[in-house]
């Protein structure tokens, strides 16, 4: 090998950046503060406003944490969510004591199939198990919709479903800022709440953090005060005012998950960017749609308007490739191409095998999904020659 490796992601940070972070270290003020306050109004604002709050946090594991606390889920309780998604989205229930009920995707969607979600909250709702042959049972409390690589979820069905069986929607938009759903509408505003990242390799970029949407006020209240030890007040404020600054009661027992104002500065500034961020990545996108739209050995993702392309997720065909999906990974890793693979499914990991008794097989479209799929490098920044390089690579691959 030659050339250069081709990353799978890279921050496209400048020195707007920079600067920014040059600014509040100069402040002299690094923890949560005025940087976080505006860039939760501003990324409100970003999202259409009105009675929407956005609440900053140092990660979207945190987000979702808080997001299904503060909707009442407790032990005992069940929250649905698709087995195809990272290990916060199922994790973040597991810590408050929830059992887990996955739902298999619909075919080729990489998205949760609403009916295969119907069938399952009825069966709960019905005081049965999960699933006819076993699985947890419980109150059916909560489900999160994941919005994978950028595309969003048929949250009509799914919100039409929750609200027929009283279940919280927590939307998993992690990947998904910013994908417009039409009349002002975005993914990550449908449910009760909506969480999105700030990791290093998402549309947005502040290093780490997250963020909680809402337009319930009583979930935004909870949110605020758990988010940092139960607090009654922004404690920044304690250094800030005069009267009475030192004192502070705490109301719960909260979790320590604020966001400080270095990354907040960096997030502002991409915040500035979205548009533009976005605009690269569906350039990238339609380039490699292109590509393998038309060969027989590939199957390419789903998209609409409303694709954030975060992730490129392309599926080979098993019948026309000229080896497996994990041979055809480790070929263009050899070749210097920075390919990934979303997601391992969580019911195969051992920690729910063990809980549940899972079998790769009870998920059927996820695993036909996972198995064949290999993430393309996606990222603002990539030049032609790049792009060319991972499509010719893939194709000799393949």
């Amino acid at each position: 090998m030659t050339q250069e490796t081709i990353p799978f992601a890279k921050p496209f940070i400048g020195k707007e950046e920079e600067d920014a972070v040059l600014n509040v270290l100069r402040s002299g003020w690094l923890t949560t503060g005025p940087q976080a306050a505006s860039f939760e109004q501003e990324f409100a604002e970003f999202l259409g406003g009105g009675d929407l709050r956005a609440l900053a946090v140092n990660s979207a594991t945190s987000g979702l944490h808080l997001a299904i606390e503060a909707c009442g889920v407790k032990a005992g309780d069940v929250v649905i969510t698709p087995s195809y998604t990272f290990a916060a989205t199922a994790a973040a229930a597991v810590h408050l004591g929830a059992e887990i009920a996955f739902a298999d995707t619909a075919r080729d969607s990489f998205l949760i199939c609403p009916d295969r979600l119907e069938r399952t909250v009825k069966r709960l709702a019905e005081g049965k198990s999960a699933y006819p042959d076993g699985g947890p049972k419980g109150v059916p409390k909560a489900v999160i919709p994941v919005h994978f690589g950028g595309l969003p979820c048929d949250m009509d069905a799914i919100m039409r479903i929750a609200r027929q069986y009283s279940l919280a929607v927590i939307e998993d938009a992690a990947h998904s800022f910013p994908a417009p759903l039409g009349n002002g509408r975005f993914a990550g505003t449908e449910g009760d709440a909506g969480v999105f990242s700030f990791y290093a390799t998402k549309t947005i970029t502040a290093g780490e953090g997250g963020m909680v949407v809402t337009r319930n006020g009583k979930l935004a209240q909870r949110i605020e005060l758990m988010r940092l030890h139960g607090i009654d007040r922004p404690v920044w404020n304690r250094y800030t005012e005069n009267k009475a600054a030192w004192y502070y009661e705490i109301e719960e027992a909260g979790f320590k998950c604020n966001f400080c104002d270095l990354l907040a500065a960096v997030g502002r500034v991409q915040l500035q960017r979205a548009v533009q961020l976005w605009e690269m990545r569906k350039t990238i996108a339609a380039a490699y749609d292109t590509a393998f739209s038309a060969d027989e050995r590939f199957f390419i993702p789903p998209t609409s308007a409303a694709n954030a392309r975060h992730l490129y997720p392309l599926r080979i065909n098993p019948e026309k490739c000229s080896g497996t999906r994990n041979q055809c990974v480790e070929k263009l890793q050899n070749q210097g191409i920075g390919v990934s693979v979303h997601f391992i499914p969580l019911h195969t990991m051992p920690y729910y095998v063990k809980r549940y008794g899972f079998k790769p097989e009870d998920f059927p479209e996820t695993m036909r999904s996972f198995l064949n799929e290999i993430s393309l490098p996606l990222w603002p920044g990539m030049n032609p020659a790049q792009i060319e390089r991972v499509i010719k690579a893939v194709q000799y691959v393949c």
